[in-house]
């Protein structure tokens, strides 16, 4: 079943617009969920385009696969940001707006004539949003960063090698960037639900490595948490070399066995109750100290049986089972399915798409996919009307390259 794009469909964030000036992933990925939220979302783009329209696989050049999934619900207006008039365009749209979000140095921002101060000038209510990688107050202000660095400098790949003692290695997701993107869409609500009710905007910094530092450290601070340590750094569960998926005789099981009663559960289950009174066992402080040992222990029990009757006798005994997917299983599964949280959609010009559903359920305000990722320059023309520009001085700044207009 496929379906079209809504345009009626509100959502809780109705009547917040923002203008986003970022690009490639966290801050349009904060933004996209913005967007779903119900945001009027008005992306800024250069001639060229968002590098993430250049990403395969695509149908039709400049709508790359991540950019579509990254860009819904948005409008798209081309501003070349390097000449006045395209400056000028970009401050009068930032007057009706409640938020601006960039992700290049504030340094850069400045150069183009719009800083803070510039973009306070004509909208004094504005929250004036910086994405970017590493706080202004440090050492390493301006440095560039990109998902695959941070994550290394944050010790993800590290603690890779650590719990499995193989090569350092980054997750297999952008997940610097979506992560911090969620700081991102977190901060810039706050900031704007403060101007509304104070009636000043604010600049506000969100830094990519700080971010991530905050998410790893939460969890690995450890023994460094107190003064002086009482222990080394790391989260010992999350880094026991078995805690990971388990082999059973036929494939892999995702199992994990947590309190008290789950484990005399999984020992009636193997036959062995009295490991329920076993010193490694017996407390979920006991089980913490002999992390590694209680992993090895349920590794080699799971081996001796086939995935099936491991996720049916699991089941049986309300102990936390799972079978293990892959992407495309995902993609197949039931609950989804009757969720209707991946979905086929209609795009105008990229034809028919499978895409994700807004996350969550709002009773009173329900979300919706109201538009599809637009192509570049689509409401160009649109989004300057409302700033107050005539057909004539469109098509003038269009004849110059200022702006340009998509299909």
């Amino acid at each position: 079943m496929t379906e079209s794009a809504s345009q009626g469909a509100a959502g809780p964030l109705a009547g917040v617009r923002i203008l986003d000036l970022s690009s490639v992933v966290m801050g349009p990925y904060a933004t996209q969920v913005l967007a779903d939220l119900g945001a009027d979302v008005v992306k800024v783009e250069s001639p060229a385009g968002d590098n993430m329209r250049a990403v395969g696989p695509m149908r039709n050049p400049g709508m790359g696969h991540l950019y579509l999934h990254l860009n819904r619900n948005k409008r798209s207006v081309v501003l070349d940001l390097k000449t006045p008039e395209g400056r000028e365009a970009c401050l009068k749209l930032a007057e009706d707006c409640d938020a601006l979000l960039y992700n290049i140095r504030p340094q850069a921002m400045a150069r183009l004539g719009l800083s803070y101060e510039d973009v306070a000038a004509r909208n004094p209510r504005i929250v004036y949003l910086g994405a970017y990688g590493f706080s202004e107050d440090g050492p390493y202000a301006g440095r560039p960063a990109y998902d695959d660095l941070i994550q290394g400098q944050t010790g993800i790949a590290a603690l890779y090698q650590q719990q499995t003692g193989d090569v350092p290695r980054y997750a297999p997701l952008t997940l610097a960037d979506r992560a911090v993107g969620l700081h991102v869409g977190i901060a810039l609500v706050s900031a704007v639900l403060h101007a509304r009710q104070s009636g000043r905007g604010q600049q506000v910094e969100i830094p990519m490595f700080e971010g991530m530092a905050h998410l790893v450290l939460g969890d690995h601070l450890g023994g460094a948490t107190f003064d002086p340590p009482l222990g080394p750094t790391g989260y010992a569960r999350l880094l026991a070399p078995h805690r990971r998926p388990y082999a059973t005789s036929d494939g892999y099981i995702c199992l994990l066995i947590y309190n008290d009663k789950h484990w005399r559960n999984f020992f009636d289950l193997i036959g062995r109750p009295e490991l329920g009174q076993d010193p490694r066992f017996c407390t979920h402080g006991a089980r913490a100290a002999h992390i590694g040992e209680v992993y090895a222990f349920v590794a080699e029990v799971i081996a001796t049986r086939d995935t099936a009757s491991w996720l049916r006798d699991l089941a049986g005994a309300d102990i936390p089972a799972s079978a293990l997917y892959t992407v495309d299983a995902l993609l197949e599964d039931e609950h989804l399915a009757a969720t209707r949280f991946v979905r086929d959609v209609d795009h105008p010009t990229e034809g028919r798409l499978r895409t994700t559903a807004p996350l969550g359920r709002y009773q009173g305000t329900p979300t919706a996919i109201r538009r599809p990722a637009p192509t570049l320059g689509q409401h160009s023309r649109e989004i300057l009307g409302e700033a107050g520009y005539d057909a004539a001085q469109i098509d003038a700044m269009i004849a110059r390259g200022i702006t340009q207009e998509g299909t």
